[in-house]
Order: C-alpha cells, then structure tokens, then sequence
C-alpha cells in the first residue's frame, strides 16, 4: 500500500455556484470529504497541485492524506469531474477510509515480458492489451498501486485470464468473487498486413518483374544486332 501523497486543504463555508466559480478564479478548486460515518466536509483545494497529482498512476490508486490546517484524514480519490473541454478540474470527491473497513477500488494492469513471448519474438506476433484496469476488494493497508501480469509465456492464440492474475494477499477481484466470467486480460495475436501493404508488395513485385522482362529483351535485341 501507498500512502505517500498529501493533499493540503482549507475548510470551505460558502458553497453555490457562484461561490465555486469564484474559487476556480483564484486557482483553487471545490471538494467534498466524506464517508467513514463523519459529517462531510466542504474544503478547498490547490487546483494545480491537484492537477500535477492526478497526472501520477499511483494518486488514482493509493490512500491520500488529506491535511485540513494540521488535522490528517486518511482517504481515497472517488471521483474527478472535469471542464468539458478545457483542461479545468471542476469538483472532486474524497472518500474516508477506516482500517477495519474493506474499500472497492480499480487499480492498473502493468504488463511485463510482452518482448520476450514466443509468440511476440519468435511467432511474430504482438501482446494486445484487453483489460487494462481490475476493480478489486481490500481493507486500506492491502491496496495495491498496481497489478503486475507477466505475459512472457505467451505463445501466439495464448491468453491471460482474470484467474492467472496474482493477487496480493487480502486482495479478491470483484468479477470472479460475484461469479463472474474469466474474462482473457491480455492474448498474443498475429499481425496482419493492411490492404495497402498487400497493394504496394504487389505492386513492387510486378515492378521486378516488368524490369526483369524489359531488360531480357533488350538483351536479345542486342545479341540480334551483333
């Protein structure tokens, strides 16, 4: 588990959308602290420095400290909403975490060893990535920054299920503990050319070919000649 990330925040009194609008005016953006049965709290946080954050894998997937004027709260990201076409935060939402309480996150998929699979290295094939994030169920101090799969087994048609994924201990995928299919993570598949690599290769052999033919003919117009 990661907890190395610090939000700073100020206790925020007014609230409305002119209130927020005025806060994203100064460079600071609206949130909300809640859950782990306590009141929430309105706060304000640094819209840079939340945004640098967000730009980080692991603050998507790790437990935050929330700092409000010296008092710590431990919590996770819960939601981001963002300006529909500036690259603007608009409001986000923290969610509380207890040590006795299990929490449902989605955490990232790293491949590893897609350069050595047979499938990639002798077979000619390529990894092709289906799932690349998994919603697991863990208490806070068993949450993982990420998943690593190793895929350098693969032979092409080869595939990585849910099933094959180690998971750390105290860690259960939310698919397959509700039943869930064993859907396939990652699969090595063949490379096929496009219609337009096919056309230029036919074209460049029936190139050689007329190249061939012409200089034949020239060279029995020379020996004619002689």
């Amino acid at each position: 588990m990661s907890d190395s990330h610090t939000i700073l925040a100020e206790m925020r009194d007014v609230q409305g959308t002119g209130a927020s609008r005025r806060l994203r005016h100064a460079g600071k953006i609206p949130a909300v602290l809640y859950g782990a049965g306590k009141e929430p709290a309105m706060l304000t946080l640094s819209h840079n420095s939340l945004y640098h954050n967000l730009e980080d894998e692991s603050f998507h997937s790790s437990i935050l400290t929330v700092d409000i004027a010296g008092k710590q709260e431990k919590a996770i990201l819960r939601d981001v909403q963002m300006h529909a076409y500036k690259q603007l935060i608009m409001h986000v939402d923290l969610q509380r975490v207890s040590a006795t309480d299990k929490i449902h996150m989605s955490v990232p998929l790293h491949f590893t060893g897609g350069d050595e699979a047979p499938g990639v290295k002798v077979e000619s094939g390529i990894v092709s990535h289906l799932i690349t994030e998994l919603d697991i169920v863990c208490l806070p101090e068993n949450l993982p920054e990420y998943l690593s799969i190793d895929v350098s087994a693969l032979h092409l048609g080869d595939s990585v299920h849910l099933s094959d994924i180690n998971l750390p201990e105290g860690v259960e995928s939310t698919a397959l503990a509700h039943g869930g299919d064993d859907l396939a993570v990652a699969t090595v598949v063949a490379v096929r050319g496009t219609v337009e690599d096919e056309a230029a290769d036919l074209a460049e052999a029936e190139g050689a070919e007329e190249a061939s033919a012409e200089a034949g003919e020239e060279g029995e117009g020379s020996e004619s000649s002689e």
